[in-house]
C-alpha cells in the first residue's frame, strides 16, 4: 500500500533539489512535442488545460502567473472528449480533477482510471493531479502511476498553482531528456551489436594474406545499414571472403545483414562454395526477410591456397577491382552476374575462374562507393570513376588501410558531404 504524502510535499522537494521519479502512464512517442517540453524553458506563455466537470464551480484564481509575470492562459474542459479537443500544440500542462468519470465508465473499481487515460492520451504533456485534502494516498499514487505533482483542492490558491505548473512542465522536460538520452544509450548499445555481427574480425590464422576493412556509415542513420562482410580461412588453406547488401536501411535490414553474414562463415565452414552456396544463402533470405520485396546483392571470392588464382561469384553485386604491379587497376569479370539474393527462385550463380599471380590487391565494395555524387551536375561517380581514382591513389603509393581511408575520404569530398549510402570496403593482399 502507497504511504499517504502529507500535503505540498512534492513543491518544496524540487526547490530544494532533490529527484523525485515518476512511472510514465501510456505509449511513450519518438519525439517530445516542443511546445509541452520546452515551455518553460523558452519564456513561452504557458497555457493550462484544466478537466474538471463544474470548471465554473473551481477555486482556482482566475489570474494565474508565470516566473516572468505573465499571464497563464487557462482552458476548461468539461469531460474528455473536450479535452481531447481542445488539447492543441500549445497547451503545457493538465490540471485533472480525479473525481472526473471514466469515459463510458470503464473504470471500474480502478480510482485513477481517469488519469490512466489521460495519460494515455497525452503521454507529452505534464499533468498535475487534482484532489480532496482527504485523498492523500490515491494522490501519490496518481504521481507513481505517470502525473508529475498533485495538488488539493481545498488548499489550493493562484500562487501555488502558478508553482506547480511550472514545475510539472520542467519535471516533464527533464524527464523527456532523460528519457531520450536513455534511448539514445541503448541505440548505441544496439549499433555496438549491430556492427559486430555485421563487420567481424576475420579467421585468417595461417594465411600470408593482409586484410583490411573500412566502413563509413549514409548520413542521417542512427543504425548501421544492411551492408556486411566476412573473410575465412578454410582446413585446406583456401581463403574465402565476401561482401553484401541488404536493400534499405534500418535495424531490420541490418539483422537481416548479420544473419547472412553468420550463415555465409557457417556455410563456407562447413565446406559450402560457389552456386550451392549462395543457393541456401537465398534460401535463408527467404525465409527470415520481413518483406517479398527485400533482396541482398553479394560478392564471394575463394582464393586458392597458393594465392594465384580464385573463383568468383557475383550475385548482383559489382564486381571487385584487382590491382597488379606493372598493371593498370582493372575490374574483374562481370559478365556472369547472376541476380541478386531474394529475386528469381531456382536462381544459379555461375563461379568463374581468374588468375590473381603472384602479387595483387583485391577490393572489394558495396554500391555506396560508387554511386556518390561528382561535382554540382548530380553525375553519379560509377565504377569507372572508383577505377580511376584508385588507380591515382595506387600511383601515389597508398597501400591497405592507408589506401582505404584515402579512397573513401575522397569519393565523400566528391560527393560534397556524407554519402546517402552506407560503404564498406574490403581489401586482400598477397606480397610475396
Amino acid at each position: 500500500m502507497p504511504v499517504p504524502v502529507p500535503r505540498q510535499r512534492a513543491i518544496p522537494a524540487v526547490e530544494s533539489g532533490q529527484a523525485q521519479t515518476a512511472t510514465h502512464g501510456g505509449p511513450l512517442k519518438e519525439e517530445v512535442h516542443r511546445g509541452a517540453a520546452t515551455g518553460a524553458a523558452t519564456g513561452a506563455t504557458l497555457t493550462l488545460l484544466l478537466i474538471e466537470d463544474d470548471p465554473a464551480g473551481s477555486p482556482i484564481v482566475p489570474e494565474l502567473l508565470d516566473s516572468s509575470g505573465k499571464p497563464i492562459r487557462v482552458r476548461t474542459a468539461r469531460n474528455l472528449t473536450e479535452a481531447e479537443r481542445l488539447l492543441t500544440d500549445d497547451v503545457h500542462c493538465i490540471l485533472l480533477d480525479l473525481a472526473l468519470p471514466a469515459p463510458g465508465g470503464s473504470g471500474g473499481d480502478d480510482e485513477l482510471a481517469v488519469l490512466k487515460h489521460v495519460l494515455t492520451l497525452a503521454p507529452r504533456h505534464a499533468v498535475l493531479a487534482l484532489t480532496a485534502s482527504g485523498d492523500a494516498e490515491r494522490a501519490a499514487e496518481a504521481v507513481r502511476v505517470g502525473a508529475q505533482d498533485y495538488l488539493f483542492r481545498d488548499e489550493l490558491d493562484g500562487r501555488l498553482l502558478s508553482r506547480a505548473i511550472r514545475y510539472a512542465v520542467e519535471r516533464k522536460r527533464s524527464d523527456t531528456a532523460e528519457r531520450r538520452l536513455a534511448e539514445g544509450r541503448l541505440r548505441a548499445q544496439e549499433n555496438r551489436r549491430l556492427e559486430r555481427g555485421l563487420l567481424p574480425t576475420p579467421l585468417l590464422e595461417g594465411s600470408s594474406l593482409r586484410f583490411a576493412a573500412r566502413y563509413r556509415p549514409g548520413r542521417s542513420r542512427a543504425l548501421l545499414g544492411g551492408d556486411f562482410y566476412d573473410a575465412v580461412r578454410t582446413p585446406d588453406g583456401t581463403v574465402h571472403a565476401m561482401i553484401g547488401d541488404v536493400c534499405g536501411h534500418g535495424p531490420d535490414e541490418a539483422a537481416l545483414g548479420v544473419e547472412l553474414r553468420i550463415a555465409w562463415r557457417a556455410l563456407t565452414l562447413a565446406g559450402l562454395c560457389g552456386d550451392e552456396l549462395l543457393g541456401t544463402l537465398q534460401e535463408v533470405l527467404e525465409h527470415e526477410r520481413a518483406d517479398e520485396e527485400i533482396f541482398a546483392t553479394l560478392c564471394t571470392v575463394d582464393i586458392a591456397p597458393d594465392g594465384r588464382s580464385a573463383g568468383l561469384c557475383l550475385a548482383g553485386h559489382p564486381s571487385p577491382l584487382i590491382a597488379r604491379p606493372g598493371r593498370a587497376a582493372r575490374l574483374l569479370p562481370y559478365e556472369k552476374n547472376g541476380p541478386a539474393l531474394g529475386l528469381l527462385p531456382g536462381a544459379r550463380w555461375p563461379r568463374m575462374q581468374v588468375e590473381l599471380g603472384a602479387e595483387w590487391s583485391l577490393m572489394l565494395y558495396t554500391d555506396g562507393l560508387i554511386e556518390g555524387r561528382v561535382g554540382t551536375g548530380g553525375e553519379r561517380l560509377g565504377q569507372d570513376g572508383m577505377v580511376d581514382l584508385v588507380r591515382r591513389q595506387l600511383a601515389e603509393g597508398l597501400r591497405g588501410e592507408n589506401l582505404l581511408r584515402a579512397a573513401v575520404s575522397e569519393v565523400r569530398d566528391l560527393n560534397g558531404g556524407e554519402l546517402t549510402d552506407d560503404v564498406a570496403v574490403v581489401l586482400l593482399d598477397r606480397v610475396p
